[in-house]
Parts: C-alpha cells; structure tokens; sequence
C-alpha cells in the first residue's frame, strides 16, 4: 500500500445516488480523497434498498459496490438550513458532485453560479441522463435505456437474437469515469487559477461517444456495423469464440503476425497458403470457410488445452461464467479481490481498483452506514454540538 495517496487533501462533496455517479466518485475516494456523500435524512441513497443481498436492512451489498472509502452525510438539500450547511461545507471543499436529473442542480443549488460565493475556486460536476440544457433535461434515465438509444443493442448479440444490452451496466461505468476525468482537469486549473466551474457529462452522450469507429465508418463511409455470429470482430477474422471440447475460447488474430502464429500453434501451415485465406481481406470474405475449418481443430480439446497452447504467443483467453471469473487464481496473483471490514461482516469481499500507485494495489475499505459520519463531518465544519442536535430535531440531518 503507498504511504502517500494523490488526492490526499482534496475534499469532494457528493449529492449522488445508486451507480454512475457513485462509481466515479469511489475512484476518487480510492485515490486518497475525502468523499462526502450527502445522502436524505431517512432514506439515504437508494442503492442502499437494492436486492437481493444485504448486510443488514437498507445496507445492501449493491450499495457496497460503488462506495468503498466514503463518508456519509445526512442532509436535506431542499431546507433552508441544509443549504446554509452546505454553503459553509463548500468553502472547505474542492468539488461538489450531483448526477441527479437534469433540472435538479439548478433548482436545488448545485452548480457554479450557487457555490462560487462560499468558494471561488469550488468545481461542480454534473452527471445526468441528457444534459442540463436541452428538451430532455427533465427526463430521469438509465444505463439500459442510453444503450438502446444508442445502437448498442442493435450491435449486441448473435445476428437473428433480439437486440441485446450488455451484462453489466457499462454506460453508468464509462460515464462515472468521464465525469471523474473532467472533474480532475477542472480541479488541476483551479488549483492555478483560483477559478472554479461547472462541468458536465450525460449518459447518452456517453453511450453515443463509445461508438467510436462504427461511428466513424457509418459517418463517413454509410456503412452500419450490425452483429456477427459468435461475438466476431466486425473487419477482422478470425476474431470470435471458437466451440472446444468443453466450452468456448476467445481466439484473436487481430494482427497478421498472430494469423501467422496461430496456423504455426495448430499446426495448419497449409492455410499460409490457401489462396481464400492469404490476406486479411480474403480471409473476411471467406469468413465463413475459415470459421469451419478451425472448428473440426478447436472442438477437439477443452478450452484450457487451447489456453495453454496459445497463452503467450497471441490474444487468447477462455470464455469463463462470472463464477468462473471471479474465482479464477489469476485474480489473487493480481491482487484484484481484496477483503475489508464492514460492522455486520468483518470479511467482505470487494473488487479492488483496477489502477496501481507505486506498484501497489489501492487501500480499500467498506462503504459508510447511512448517516454514520453526519456528526463528524458537522464538527468538522466548525458546528457545536447543540447546533447539531437542533438540525437533527427539525429533520435537516
């Protein structure tokens, strides 16, 4: 574990709920910064409600996904006294983060032009479904819905399957993650020029900017990236799943340098030759030929044999369960599961965070019960205890 952590000293204000804008705010947290998630009196973040597996009541293993190394406040944004407290925690923070519906920052007091009196050099960021500047600043939406919009599904799946979303909700990800980037550049300029702002991100903005190269092509080519059998790479082949003795394996020449060691790998130098198979070209048009031909080879052995073989020489990997996933030993070479210590489970399993500093993997520890570091956080501020009882007594903690 470093000693020293790269936002250490940075404090980030958070009025966030359930994924995208909590799972970017927990990269922050992971990388030394004082999170303070503002949560309503009462209820909380309801991701804290989200079945099946919980803790305890309204402590769900959900919540714990998105908001390791966090502190809670309770307090309602909407009373006068809630903004009075906020206005003073603003003057002590670095950022204030929201990813509520498009019309709620404005209305509730959370951007740059309502801030910037209690601190010139505050950044704002803002996660929404759309946008706070349009028609649909006022529509509430999801990860599923933007990778609908977004051609996603029409992407996702085997050819003659009904259009298909991804398994895991990896637009909230990707735009959690885009709004922790533009929050650190806008910290990094306040931190020279004394001038804070606001800064924007919205799932469907995210979700459309991951099209990427389909996007490119379709823009300026007309040409629509649809679906391929088994998962294949859209201009390169082989690149697919390939059925073994005992399941499936990912088989990626994606490069003609791995075409080359793969026929070397199975034994099939014949196919250097063949002229349906010469160039990449010719391989993409004989897709189909190729596909069965390495068929009759790889459903000869289980999914590890292949592994083993080809691990190392060229991009392999088996196509594992999440089970299988998670428990495979690679995860513990890698320091990818870590275990914390939560009140109702001294030994939670917990993905730790992908990024490493000085070699190591990040510090973790258990998300924060509702409300469980109101007092603290209150003290902190400068609030003598009977203030605090009295925000308690009217309901605004």
């Amino acid at each position: 574990m470093t000693s020293h952590l790269p936002l250490a000293g940075y404090r980030i204000l958070s009025a966030e709920q359930y994924g995208a804008g909590p799972y970017g705010t927990m990269f922050l947290a992971q990388l030394g910064a004082e999170v303070i998630k503002i949560e309503q009196p009462g209820s909380g973040d309801s991701a804290r409600a989200v079945g099946p597996h919980f803790l305890r009541d309204n402590e769900s293993l959900f919540f714990q996904s998105f908001n390791l190394n966090k502190r809670s406040l309770t307090l309602d944004l909407n009373t006068a006294e809630g903004k009075e407290i906020l206005h003073r925690l603003a003057a002590q923070s670095h950022a204030v983060v929201n990813n509520l519906r498009g019309d709620l920052p404005e209305k509730i007091g959370l951007t740059y032009d309502h801030l910037k009196a209690a601190n010139p050099a505050i950044v704002c960021a803002h996660l929404s479904a759309y946008g706070r500047d349009n028609e649909r600043t006022r529509w509430p939406g999801y990860d599923y819905l933007m990778q609908a919009e977004a051609g996603f599904m029409a992407m996702t799946g085997e050819p003659d399957a009904l259009p298909t979303r991804f398994g895991l909700s990896i637009v909230d990800f990707m735009t959690g993650t885009m709004m922790a980037i533009g929050l650190l550049a806008a910290l990094l300029d306040a931190g020279r020029s004394g001038q804070g702002r606001d800064v924007d991100v919205d799932l469907l903005s995210t979700a459309v900017h991951q099209t990427s190269y389909p996007a490119m092509w379709y823009l300026n080519a007309g040409d629509v990236t649809g679906r391929t059998s088994r998962s294949a790479h859209p201009s390169v082949t082989p690149s697919q799943m390939f059925r073994t003795a005992d399941g499936w394996v990912f088989v990626m020449a994606q490069i003609p340098k791995f075409w080359t060691v793969l026929l070397d790998r199975l034994g099939l130098p014949e196919l250097a030759e063949d002229p349906r198979f010469l160039k990449p070209a010719d391989r993409l048009e004989n897709r189909d030929a190729l596909v069965a031909i390495l068929d009759t080879v790889f459903e000869r052995q289980p999914t590890a044999h292949w592994v083993d073989l080809l691990g190392g020489h060229m991009p392999v990997a088996p196509v594992f369960s999440l089970d299988q996933a998670l428990d495979n030993p690679y995860l513990r070479t890698t320091g990818m599961v870590d275990t914390v210590a939560h009140p109702d489970r001294a030994d939670m399993r917990v993905l730790a965070n992908p990024i490493r500093i000085d070699g190591q993997r990040l510090p973790n520890r258990a998300g924060p019960l509702l409300g469980s570091d109101t007092e603290d956080v209150l003290a902190e501020a400068g609030y003598a205890a009977a203030e605090v009882a009295a925000f308690r007594a009217k309901g605004v903690i």
